[in-house]
């Protein structure tokens, strides 16, 4: 059963995409956001002077998350996203538009301590697979004390929660779990049973599972071997991109494409899509796994009892 978090947000200026800051209670940790057209009032921050993490965030068309990432670490933060800020021509980075400052409220973060939550952030990137990463190496792990490497650990699971909230989805590995009930806390779903689609005449099956409000296809599943949806539609581009980062290859026979990992889509209708390699609903086409009922029937369950309730207790 997992617990509530209290995330709080502060818009620095006033508007939602300028400057903010984020922080959970009884964590040290602090992270402050900014568009690059704001880096001159974050760099004049005393967070950004700091010992920390940055990433610098960018559009990229051509990757499946459809992001490009750096990610670095600096005893003066701001200094290192100063250089950034140059033009590519004086050793600066064109790519981002937005960037991310992890720092300690209490600044008992040491360079030890920076260097060590780097290669473990640029490690969780490219598991995630969720931007593609512009860092020329990956440093391995700093070698820390025990008790330190605890710290930094529940640091980067906090950062975890806090940066989904502000948009940012680098780290967030497309896990699944294998019970099939769900959990229920004060009423809020916490995962999802497994969902299965078939397409029987082709002999393919694939499996998949919301977690964390994110739609997974489950390592493993089979998809049709050929897009049969026609040119041009929405989801051509996607099946390519899919089948050029090796997440979809042929089966050893050659009769049906396979997931070789977790992937994570931004609707059950487009994973059903890539599944049956044409256009399809997604809310019906995915069954719960050993029942007969829909996705669609699942994600409704308990909102007319919600409404009774609701109109009992006027």
């Amino acid at each position: 059963m997992s617990a509530g978090k209290s995330v709080r947000l502060f818009l620095a200026d006033g508007t939602p995409g300028g400057l903010l800051t984020a922080e959970i209670m009884n964590w040290t940790g602090l992270v402050v956001a900014a568009p690059r057209s704001d880096l001159a009032a974050l760099l004049k921050r005393p967070e950004a002077t700091r010992t920390g993490i940055y990433i610098l965030l960018g559009d990229d068309p051509s990757s499946l998350g459809g992001q490009m990432a750096y990610i670095g670490e600096g005893d003066d933060v701001s200094k290192r996203l100063y250089q950034h800020a140059r033009s590519e021509d004086q050793n600066g980075k064109d790519f981002w538009d937005r960037a991310i400052v992890l720092t300690s409220k209490d600044t008992n973060l040491t360079k030890a301590h920076a260097r060590y939550l780097e290669s473990r952030f640029i490690t969780l990137a490219m598991q995630a697979s969720r931007a593609r990463l512009t860092n020329g190496t990956t440093p391995p792990p700093i070698v820390l004390p025990e008790a330190d490497v605890s710290d930094m650990e529940y640091f980067i699971e906090q950062a975890k929660i806090v940066l989904p909230v502000l948009g940012v989805n680098l780290f967030r590995s497309p896990t699944t779990t294998t019970t099939v009930p769900h959990t229920e806390v004060a009423g809020t779903r916490t995962d999802s049973p497994v969902f299965e689609m078939t397409l029987k005449k082709s002999g393919i099956t694939a499996t998949a599972q919301e977690v964390d409000g994110e739609f997974t296809v489950i390592e493993g599943s089979s998809a049709r071997l050929k897009w049969t949806g026609g040119e041009g539609h929405s989801y051509t581009s996607l099946r390519a991109k899919l089948e050029q980062d090796g997440t979809l290859v042929p089966t050893p026979d050659g009769s049906a494409m396979r997931f070789t990992r977790n992937h994570v889509f931004a609707s059950p209708s487009a994973a059903a899509a890539i599944v049956a390699g044409r256009s399809a609903n997604g809310r019906t086409e995915w069954l719960v796994q050993g029942a007969r009922r829909t996705y669609g029937q699942w994600e409704t369950e308990g909102v007319e009892e919600a409404m009774k309730e609701e109109v009992s207790n006027e």
